[in-house]
């Protein structure tokens, strides 16, 4: 398992109880979204079904790929406007 730094953005922020930033460890997205969904709710894992992620700044779409250690996850939940 991965060392991970997790980042909340706007309604992922929210949902996560106003939690910015957090530690967690993590061998893939998929691991990480259970393991986000049991620490804050299901409201966040309502959130985390929907939302992007970007792991070092590049976006993830694998849920499956092993996450690197001391890898930075930002949340970026779907965004509304235009």
């Amino acid at each position: 398992m991965a060392q991970l730094t997790v980042r909340y953005f706007a309604g992922a922020r929210a949902a996560a109880h106003g939690t910015s930033t957090e530690q967690a460890e993590a061998a893939s997205l998929h691991d990480l979204k259970q393991i986000l969904t049991e620490r804050h709710g299901e409201r966040l894992g309502v959130v985390l079904k929907a939302a992007s992620f970007l792991v070092d700044g590049l976006a993830c779409h694998d849920p499956q790929a092993a996450l690197p250690a001391r890898a930075t996850v930002d949340v970026l939940p779907p965004f509304a406007g235009g």
